[in-house]
């Protein structure tokens, strides 16, 4: 579903936007997209998705596969009530501001993995009731307790992204092979992408970023001026979803 951005900002409460006393680096390849370092963490988890090496693989659902097995995210099998992590979506509707003819057409017309930005203001925590979604400090993850939420979606009214999901029902009779390493959920609670938070704990890297054959996401350290994300985004025009909202998201896209 759409959002204008008059509506974003009063469910947001957003009222004023600014990048006041954020460290930018300029994007050489001309590109008005930047790097925004405000964060006062040290590390500041974030992820690039090179969609040109995406699409040379566009069949490929490998992310998504191996997210959701490992989230025992369930398969509904109804678009209507759908549970994803990670999924992919046409360029126009993921970029309803950016899509225009002198793009390439193979941007244009192809599809782009999406997830949760893990935004640096994200909305969906500034309306949660429960706390049950919150902002890491140290690392800028946006993370969520499902046993805490109460199911009252004002965090997915809030999203401008469509980031996150409802348990309409039960969700466990819908997952193939439960895995007993991570928790399975309850009819009527939100669940949304971790960016892995239980892997990077063991220093391992999200498993959507691990599994793909071509190498396509990038994740790390974007505070880390010598982390190949950081030098990635200093050398690639990369670009963001609605960064005209303000949330400043994690998620850069390689063009």
């Amino acid at each position: 579903m759409g959002i204008d951005r008059r509506k974003f900002l009063t469910i947001a409460g957003l009222t004023t936007i600014t990048t006041l006393g954020k460290k930018v680096i300029g994007n050489p390849s001309g590109g008005d997209e930047v790097v925004e370092t405000g964060s006062k963490a040290v590390k500041r988890w974030a992820m690039a998705i090179d969609m040109k090496k995406c699409r040379q693989h566009e069949g490929c659902v490998e992310c998504t596969r191996i997210c959701h097995k490992i989230h025992n995210v369930p398969d509904i099998g109804n678009s209507k009530e759908e549970v994803k992590w990670i999924w992919k979506e046409d360029f126009e509707a993921a970029f309803p501001n950016q899509h225009h003819d002198l793009l390439e057409k193979e941007v244009n017309e192809n599809s782009v993995v999406v997830l949760c930005n893990h935004c640096d203001n994200p909305p969906c925590v500034k309306v949660c009731p429960t706390k049950s979604t919150w902002k890491r400090e140290e690392d800028g993850i946006v993370m969520m307790d499902m046993h805490r939420c109460i199911g009252c979606r004002y965090c997915i009214a809030g999203c401008p992204y469509g980031s996150r999901s409802f348990n309409w029902r039960d969700p466990r009779p819908f997952i193939e092979e439960v895995n007993p390493e991570y928790p399975t959920r309850t009819k009527g609670v939100v669940e949304k992408c971790n960016f892995c938070a239980e892997r990077l704990a063991d220093g391992l890297l999200p498993a959507c970023v691990e599994i793909c054959p071509e190498k396509a996401l990038v994740f790390g350290n974007v505070n880390d001026p010598e982390s190949e994300i950081r030098l990635i985004l200093k050398s690639r025009h990369s670009i963001r979803r609605k960064p005209v909202l303000g949330t400043n998201p994690q998620i850069y896209y390689l063009v």
